[in-house]
């Protein structure tokens, strides 16, 4: 399994890579590499201000390409298959009062 290492510096970039309407949740990991739906990857993930990373195992899930039709970035979605140490709840934590932002993500 591939592992990816993201490593978040603020809450904003955070907010845009989230994916909350994946069911564990999930982020969007900006990418010019191709990956296949439903492909196995394995996150280092470290949040703004965490000093350690937080792994989580999941699957693609959502495709940008390169060139898209939008001004979003290249890029994978991946979708949290196994969360054991709670990645999802951390992520909502810190981001709790921004779901009504008016601000873009890079997915919807």
């Amino acid at each position: 399994m591939e592992e990816l290492t993201l490593d978040f510096a603020d809450l904003k970039e955070l907010y845009r890579s989230y994916m909350p309407f994946f069911k564990q949740g999930g982020l969007f990991v900006r990418t010019s590499r191709h990956y296949k739906m439903g492909q196995s990857l394995a996150l280092q993930v470290t949040l703004p201000d965490a000093l350690e990373s937080i792994p989580v195992s999941g699957k693609v899930a959502w495709l940008t390409p390169q060139g898209a039709q939008n001004t979003s970035p290249a890029g994978i979605g991946v979708a949290f298959i196994d969360d054991k140490m709670n990645l999802r709840d951390k992520i909502e934590k810190l981001l709790s009062g921004t779901q009504e932002s008016a601000e873009l993500t890079f997915t919807l």
